[in-house]
């Protein structure tokens, strides 16, 4: 008796057991998480969202794709781009959004940008006479951040029908594209980041999703505070098409699953939910209905007005682009790392963090990521344990010199206690020193373990509040590091805390993107 009721119940539990359905996603994707999960819920199937930015959702479909039964970049270039094997299937647009400038509306005004059409070299102008500063994400990770640029590169070149190779070798377009980023002073590798830094203050405009931008002005108004105002650049837009898409893996119950997932983010009720929560639907992305609390014209927000997106280019020409503004045009890093080499650290994981430091500094390998440096970055590396080890400087590219300072921290033995503060300090007094306007300054900085010994918190608060610059402090847990401690450092400098226990090479691949 007691056995046949085990069974029962065994088979019971079973039957209620949701099959896991994995969604690779862009992390704009984040506000519909819940939309989906509750839907797949009713369906006994437990969907989880793995977010990724649009270059490593790329390289993921380059790869082994069995872990993953759909993917839903920001823009269908990345599918494009990635899905080599043609397992993609049934792709479809659920939403679009345009990526726009956000300008505090207030400086919109001075500028002039107010009513009326805005063109990119309007913008170009007033970053070169000192009016504008923007934030966006890495054109060579992000979306959002790649599409900005492409929009610049066409319209810098006059408009063509389609940007060719050849085109984007003129000299004159070097200059301008060079200045125009310019006018960076932080960057990320996530659209949804960017809008959270944003709203920590002190940013002038931002490149983002015109949905990110409405979120962005729906909490800066709750909070009292100055909304920005939309631009459009006319003549060099790109939209977003949010392209959902299966991968097929051979499972017949999860193709059905998918099919009907699409059908209900395509149903009218919920392309109305979606309007709600700022993403275009429909043709074109326009906006029959559009709730004017949302879309608002306050802000900028024409709904009646059609938006003209620009071409893409072939893939080719995107990937020649992104390594471009990798090695060429982006603004310059200056980039503090700071590796944990403490007796815990010994054997197996300083391996890892070396050859983490290898996929960035050797820069064929970088290339694979568009993580290369560029001819005017600065690296420092600074390793420690209870002390400082060292501090070695490359300035530049030059593929001799990465090795040196590769070798450099391969010979480098683990040993000792931890400090990560006196590091992270150093880095701020070499920071004084350098003219940081020109660059866009990062520390990033790994740790294992706990701080017991040396320096404190307060120390490095002081060190910080004294540089008086925006310098973020990017944080890699490994081992047994302190979230607290970390935790407190990300807060404190607008930086942000990555988790490498899983996988150590590629928290630094991703941290890298930010900088």
């Amino acid at each position: 008796m007691l056995a046949t009721i085990f069974i029962l119940l065994s088979l019971n539990s079973c039957k209620k057991q949701p099959k896991e359905f994995i969604i690779l996603s862009g992390s704009e994707n984040g506000p519909l998480e819940k939309m989906v999960t509750e839907f797949a819920g009713k369906n006994n199937v437990l969907a989880k969202f793995k977010y990724e930015g649009s270059v490593d959702i790329m390289l993921e479909l380059q790869k082994n794709t069995s872990k993953y039964d759909a993917v839903w970049p920001a823009s269908g270039i990345w599918i494009t781009l990635g899905d080599r094997e043609r397992k993609v299937k049934y792709t479809q647009s659920i939403m679009t959004s345009p990526v726009v400038f956000g300008i505090r509306k207030s400086i919109a005004q001075n500028l002039g940008f107010m009513g009326k059409d805005v063109k990119v070299g309007d913008i170009l102008k007033a970053i070169r006479e000192k009016k504008l500063r923007f934030i966006m994400t890495s054109a060579s990770q992000s979306n959002s951040g790649a599409s900005a640029y492409i929009g610049f590169l066409y319209a810098l070149l006059g408009n063509p029908e389609y940007i060719t190779e050849a085109d984007l070798e003129k000299p004159e377009l070097k200059k301008e594209i060079t200045d125009l980023l310019a006018g960076i002073n932080r960057s990320s590798g996530s659209s949804a980041w960017l809008k959270d830094l944003f709203l920590k203050g002190g940013y002038d405009a931002m490149v983002n999703y015109e949905a990110l931008m409405i979120e962005a002005n729906q909490e800066l108004t709750r909070q009292g505070k100055e909304p920005l105002y939309l631009v459009y650049p006319v003549d060099g837009l790109v939209i977003a098409d949010s392209q959902l898409g299966y991968i097929d893996n051979g499972d017949a119950k999860k193709e059905v699953f998918f099919k009907e997932l699409q059908a209900y983010l395509l149903s009218e009720p919920v392309q109305r939910q979606l309007l709600q929560l700022g993403r275009r639907t429909g043709f074109a992305g326009e906006l029959k209905n559009a709730p004017v609390e949302v879309f608002n014209p306050a802000w900028g927000i024409d709904p009646q007005k059609i938006l003209s997106p620009i071409k893409l280019p072939r893939a080719e020409v995107i990937l020649k682009a992104l390594n471009l503004y990798q090695t060429m045009f982006r603004k310059p890093s200056l980039t503090f790392y700071c590796l944990d080499f403490s007796g815990s650290m010994i054997g197996e994981n300083s391996e890892l963090v070396k050859k983490a430091m290898e996929i960035l500094l050797d820069q064929d390998k970088a290339e694979k990521y568009f993580l290369q440096s560029s001819p005017t970055d600065i690296t420092v590396v600074i390793p420690f344990a209870a002390t400082i080890f060292d501090a070695w400087q490359v300035e530049g590219n030059k593929q001799t010199e990465m090795v040196n300072l590769l070798t450099k921290i391969w010979e480098t033995k683990t040993n000792g206690a931890t400090d990560i503060y006196s590091p992270a300090i150093l880095a701020m007094e070499q920071l004084v020193m350098t003219d940081s306007a020109k660059y866009i300054p990062a520390i990033i900085l790994m740790t294992d373990g706990a701080s017991n010994t040396g320096k404190k918190y307060a120390d490095l608060e002081t060190a910080w509040k004294k540089n008086g610059r925006d310098v973020p402090i990017f944080l890699i847990k490994f081992g047994d590091a302190s979230d607290a401690q970390l935790a407190q450092i990300a807060n404190l400098t607008n930086g942000a805390v990555f988790d490498g226990r899983k996988d150590l090479i590629g928290a630094f691949r991703k941290v890298k993107g930010y900088n």
